[in-house]
């Protein structure tokens, strides 16, 4: 066997540079090497997909339950700005070491075949997990769901939190197509909770004609509040006044009660009390989903990169107050319905800053200006498109532009907000 890296980002760098796609979708190959390497959970498994909203259920779902004294491991993706970000015990990014141990122990079990950048890591991930005394996992997947490599474990509880039309080419180009892949990840017999308040018929279908015990939003669980607070109503569960969560955005009582349903299913072997529901909610924090940073002007991260995201966004914004003007900073994957995240945002933004990202499939920022012309961004003394060649750049011009009562919105590609995210730490340290 050849000399394997002994550091994580000599790793990281191999594993981008081997396999011919950057994404493969299939079981087969990441199931012969989890069999391989006997990757079992000795303890439940919660699995979150969707289009929208899976970082936020899952980030409610470990404060929670941390709140309520548990261990709880958890698998998220994409990073911001650290590898390590991905992989969470306790609230604590795994370390270096650790995943250097994953990644020896998944290259020593798969012989020969080839593994996706995303496979070798999600296994990993997945065998560091298992094997930490752990007493609840919660796992993220990346692509749909019944081809994503996430979905070689069999969760005890899955929950889709919306569908909407992204990754046309992978998972279809309706919400029906979309639903069916992410159906995928129910299993027979086990809880399968859907908190899109508009299923597709196909993901019912689906979950029907396996034999999963189907939760739907509106028929099995359901909220109601006031500006105060709110209730959460399930099958045999109800909580009441419950404080907001503390990530801001329109959806996010959706996502909580989705979040609440998985609880409720587990609620015999991971009981958790009404005080530490309330205290997990007002605790949680996920960086750049409507995350509005101290300071003036004011600065907004937020990783919309579809329409539905980016109708979220705008409500979002709507809902903030006076702002004498707002910036953009703003880059995006080519494959990406831009056009579709322009028309929901460009009655909102004054002045746009528009990025190349350092990623071969990213649009580049001429192609967004080009976009934001046809879709009628007119520049004038009011209005104006600037392109950039990184985030950083339009960031610090936007800074440098923006008064005091202005707004900075960040929004697009993760990698779009994590430039940004590396600008501003790094200003901190200088």
């Amino acid at each position: 066997m050849q000399n394997l890296p002994t550091t994580l980002p000599a790793w990281l760098s191999l594993l981008e540079q081997r396999h011919f796609k950057e994404i493969d979708m299939g079981l087969d190959r990441v199931a012969a090497v989890k069999n391989r390497m006997g990757i079992q959970f000795s303890c439940p498994v919660i699995m979150v997909a969707g289009t929208n909203g899976k970082g936020s259920t899952c980030a409610m779902l470990e404060a929670i339950l941390m709140q309520a004294g548990y261990r709880v491991g958890l698998y998220s993706k994409p990073h911001f700005l650290d590898f390590n970000e991905r992989a969470r015990i306790n609230g604590e990014n795994v370390v270096d070491a650790e995943f250097i141990a994953a990644f020896d122990r998944v290259e020593a079990a798969r012989d020969d075949v080839s593994l996706t950048y995303f496979e070798f890591t999600t296994l990993a991930i997945c065998d560091l997990l298992a094997k930490a005394p752990l007493d609840v996992v919660i796992l993220e997947v990346g692509l749909g769901g019944r081809l994503d490599a996430v979905n070689v474990i069999d969760a005890d509880v899955s929950v889709v939190t919306s569908i909407d039309i992204d990754h046309t080419d992978y998972l279809g180009d309706t919400r029906e197509k979309i639903g069916f892949e992410k159906a995928g990840i129910f299993r027979p017999g086990r809880t399968a909770i859907c908190g899109d308040p508009v299923p597709p018929q196909s993901l019912i279908d689906h979950a029907t004609s396996i034999g999963a015990d189907l939760w739907l939003f509106g028929r099995d669980f359901n909220y109601n509040g006031d500006k105060q607070q709110w209730n959460y109503g399930g099958r045999n569960q109800r909580r009441n006044s419950l404080g907001y969560p503390s990530l801001r955005g329109a959806n996010q009582l959706l996502n909580a009660a989705a979040v609440l349903a998985a609880l409720e299913s587990l609620k015999d072997v991971l009981p958790v009390g009404a005080q530490e529901v309330r205290t997990g909610l007002v605790m949680v924090d996920l960086p750049g989903r409507f995350q509005v940073m101290p300071g003036r002007p004011v600065v907004v991260l937020d990783v919309a990169h579809n329409p539905h995201a980016a109708a979220t966004l705008a409500q979002n914004m709507d809902n903030m107050g006076f702002h004498a003007y707002t910036y953009a900073v703003f880059g995006s994957m080519l494959d990406k319905d831009i056009d579709g995240v322009i028309a929901q945002l460009k009655g909102k933004i004054d002045h746009w800053c528009v990025t190349d990202l350092p990623l071969a499939r990213a649009a580049t920022a001429s192609q967004l200006e080009q976009r934001l012309l046809d879709a009628g961004v007119v520049p004038d003394t009011e209005r104006s498109v600037q392109t950039f060649q990184n985030p950083e750049e339009a960031y610090h011009y936007a800074m440098s532009k923006a008064g005091e009562n202005d707004r900075i919105v960040v929004f697009g590609s993760f990698l779009t907000v994590a430039g940004v995210m590396r600008a501003r730490r790094s200003a901190m340290h200088t």
